[in-house]
């Protein structure tokens, strides 16, 4: 049985058995090698969609979660995950992921770990979201993202439709193109080293040779390919 299996009851995820799939895969590699770590945790989930990482995070031991999405619509589908516990530990809002780490600085609030899950790749300021986070003094950051295939220290510029819940969100008014920037491994590694951080990367090569289907992104031969990086203060 996965985890997110119980998402099969409801209506966005009713005919979606291959992401099911996908994200039962993903919390295997993802949230069980961090257990530990999330025992008794605060967490902050950054665009947290419609909840279902802070659900598995609460689940996984958080005593809190607050999530911070964008998209209204998202986050009231939230209100059809299985009451319990779990549930009652998260609290998701509605708004700007870095609005929000501002406000949530600003009424000093602590964070243990924080999540950037399916983010860091839909953004622009992505030294600035880290150096945000770096404020809070966790001693976890997850990042799950894209990462462009290209030699070197960059970060890559493609353009996507803001319209689609799994893209950026506009950035002006009427926008029908964002921008957003696909950082390498190497560009990622050295925003984090100058911020004191270690970046660990989870193993994907461990996930067997049949089962890679539903999780094919994280292992693209070219142009960019998805990769999980766990940084912790360097002691």
């Amino acid at each position: 049985m996965g985890f997110f299996n119980f998402l099969q009851g409801l209506d966005r995820y009713a005919e979606d058995k291959p992401g099911i799939k996908r994200l039962n895969l993903r919390h295997d590699y993802l949230i069980e090698p961090i257990r530990k770590e999330l025992q008794g945790a605060r967490v902050l989930d950054l665009a947290a969609h419609d909840g279902r990482w802070s659900y598995a995070f609460a689940s996984a031991g958080a005593r809190e979660v607050v999530g911070i999405e964008g998209r209204p619509h998202l986050v009231e589908r939230f209100q059809q995950f299985p009451e319990g516990l779990a549930k009652d530990r998260v609290d998701l809002r509605v708004g700007d992921i870095f609005e929000g780490l501002e406000a949530e600085l600003k009424a000093g609030e602590a964070y243990d770990v924080i999540g950037v899950l399916g983010i860091f790749y839909h953004i622009m300021d992505h030294f600035r979201l880290l150096q945000l986070v770096t404020r809070f003094k966790p001693k976890l950051i997850v990042i799950d993202s894209e990462f462009a295939l290209r030699p070197g220290q960059v970060i890559m510029l493609i353009r996507e439709d803001p319209s689609k819940d799994l893209n950026a969100l506009p950035q002006t008014e009427g926008q029908e193109k964002a921008l957003i920037g696909i950082p390498s491994v190497t560009a990622l590694e050295a925003m984090a080293d100058v911020l004191g951080y270690t970046v660990e990367w989870a193993d994907w090569e461990l996930v067997p040779q049949g089962k890679r289907g539903p999780v094919f992104d994280y292992y693209r031969p070219e142009t960019k390919r998805r990769g999980t990086a766990y940084l912790r203060p360097r002691a």
